[in-house]
């Protein structure tokens, strides 16, 4: 998409916070001194069988760009692609896990747009509010951050396992509270601790892309830590399977020479690394001296989160991983 989108013209407003420059998490316009609105779009096919559980997830990703801004969604709308083989009572079932996932953030549903599909596609245009002068961005880490996520990785390997019914019970469960888990509450955490220098979220192009990004972005160098990433359960004995998702393949060929990956770091972690993530957490640059207060924060949250990796002055590489 990044290379089709570069051959558009640029936009220049200066009302416009945030556009398609950083490949950030979404847009950000400014109403007046007090209020900006940000902007946003996601939708896929399903990844579970359940169609409220697969409403839950879809919508519960699309209202996360919001919070990677550092804002509160507000309005939702609903794209829908649907086949006219399927009942209307799956696709009933798919806007009520939308719709309560919606109500959970606080935000409201006012319709949408339907079309006919082969396959179905569920997702939200999401509307949120925030304040110029709180907007997060992936483009302001600073040397001497420390980096937290805020879930687990995994997702698109589990997925991978669950589409071949390899997946167990304790995986699916895992998978599907990770990824049906707001990160609202992630949010909340950030803004009663603050000296969040940076945020984004962690979707298609898995950690180590979405912290490139973060990286390229604010002109540093990211270190990750393999050891203390968190994985969800059983997500590395299917990668030793071999049930690694085409986009894992795909990031590293994004990310390709930016990296420096120890020798040491277990080809099943590299794996995890570029897994890409259906509704994924919160990679959050803060200050070291908030560390603890964030962490404790987080600890009433109810997915995995763990201190990943540092920020550093701008070496050979963008991000290297020990």
């Amino acid at each position: 998409m990044a290379q089709v989108l570069c051959h558009l013209p640029k936009v220049k407003d200066e009302r416009l916070l945030v556009g398609l420059d950083t490949s950030d998490d979404a847009a950000v316009y400014k109403i007046n001194d007090d209020l900006a609105m940000i902007q946003t779009l996601d939708f896929f096919t399903p990844v579970v069988d359940d169609p409220y559980t697969f409403g839950q997830i879809a919508a519960a990703n699309s209202l996360s760009d919001v919070y990677a801004m550092g804002g509160e969604p507000k309005l939702a709308m609903n794209i829908v692609c649907f086949p006219n083989c399927l009942s209307p009572d799956i696709l009933t079932e798919i806007l009520k896990g939308g719709y309560d996932k919606v109500k959970e953030a606080g935000a409201i549903t006012v319709g949408g747009h339907t079309v006919e599909d082969d396959e179905p596609k569920y997702g939200l245009s999401v509307t949120g509010f925030v304040h110029p002068d709180k907007v997060l961005t992936n483009s302001n880490a600073k040397v001497g951050d420390v980096l937290v996520l805020t879930k687990p990785l995994g997702l698109g390997i589990i997925n991978t396992a669950i589409k071949g019914e390899l997946a167990d019970k304790a995986s699916y469960d895992e998978a599907v509270l990770v990824m049906s888990t707001l990160n609202k509450y992630g949010k909340e955490a950030i803004d009663q601790v603050g000296g969040v220098n940076s945020l984004t979220d962690i979707t298609g192009f898995g950690l180590l892309g979405h912290a490139l990004e973060m990286a390229m972005g604010s002109k540093v160098s990211i270190k990750i830590d393999h050891k203390n990433i968190p994985v969800i359960s059983n997500a590395l004995e299917y990668a030793n399977m071999g049930l690694v998702p085409a986009g894992a393949y795909a990031n590293r060929q994004y990310v390709g020479d930016n990296v420096l990956i120890n020798e040491n770091v277990p080809e099943n972690i590299e794996d995890i690394l570029f897994d890409p993530q259906t509704s994924g957490g919160l990679l959050i640059s803060i200050r070291k001296e908030k560390l603890d207060l964030l962490l404790e924060k987080l600890s009433s949250t109810p997915t995995k989160y763990a201190v990943v990796g540092e920020v550093i002055e701008k070496q050979e590489y963008y991000l290297y991983v020990e």
